[in-house]
């Protein structure tokens, strides 16, 4: 059960004409790390959900997540997926996180940073996996093959066979950077997928790009596993911005 009372208690109301340069996620942010500071929120504890705090300080969910965004930089808070944000113990590891993708240059680093790690994870899956992990990685292929054969393109499903072979690589340095990258990934991919569905034959261009690297993957073949990975990844940022890349030297 989430704790709810500490803040409601601790905190006097919201400033109702705060200073310009007192954002509202600032006074959220500033209220929750008293609270834990102040012992109210004891290691471990689960806060309130999203809408539960946005209702507490009477602003909207995106100024929460903006407070509790900064909260998780600071190794203060933890958020488990499917489950909430927790106070973090101590010496708990604090989650890896990026800014967000705000540019064009932004999402082209995105990739140029998955072309380094995606195509290593995948050759280290194609000799580490076990059975259970090619099942994963099989069953959100699965997932892109019937959206496939409805002429359409799942993002979920294509960043679940990716970070799938990650988590196959069994280093955990590979799958903690894809989850981190989650939103900055889901980005390209929803842009991706939409042009897919302009081009006759994309969607099954792609697919057979899938079922190559899960079938390196599944042979244990490491450097095709790699080169079909760096292939399909490289494909999508092309494809996305149709080979016009920006020069990213003075960006």
């Amino acid at each position: 059960m989430p704790l709810t009372d500490p803040i409601l208690s601790s905190a006097e109301p919201l400033p109702a004409n705060p200073p310009r340069s007192m954002l509202l996620a600032d006074v959220v942010h500033d209220r929750i790390r008293r609270a834990i500071i102040d012992g109210q929120y004891p290691d471990g504890a689960r806060l309130p959900g999203e809408n539960d705090l946005a209702r507490q300080f009477d602003v909207s969910r995106p100024v929460v997540r903006a407070a509790l965004k900064r909260l998780r930089s600071e190794g203060l808070i933890l958020s488990r997926q499917g489950s909430g944000s927790y106070v973090a113990a101590p010496g708990e590891p604090k989650q890896l996180a990026f800014q967000p993708v705000e540019t064009i240059a932004d999402l082209q680093r995105c990739y140029e940073f998955r072309l380094t790690i995606e195509p290593a994870a995948a050759a280290l899956a194609a000799t580490r996996r076990s059975d259970a992990q090619l099942a994963e990685i099989a069953k959100f292929l699965g997932f892109l093959r019937d959206a496939t054969e409805r002429r359409s393109h799942r993002e979920d499903a294509d960043f679940g066979f990716h970070l799938a072979i990650t988590a196959a690589s069994n280093n955990q340095y590979f799958e903690t950077s894809m989850r981190a990258l989650k939103d900055h990934i889901a980005v390209g991919m929803k842009f991706h997928g939409l042009s897919l569905q302009t081009v006759r034959g994309g969607l099954d261009h792609v697919l057979d790009e899938h079922t190559a690297i899960f079938d390196a993957i599944r042979f244990g073949q490491a450097e095709t596993a790699r080169d079909t990975m760096l292939h399909h990844v490289t494909g999508s940022r092309d494809r996305l911005f149709e080979g016009r890349l920006l020069d990213l030297s003075s960006r």
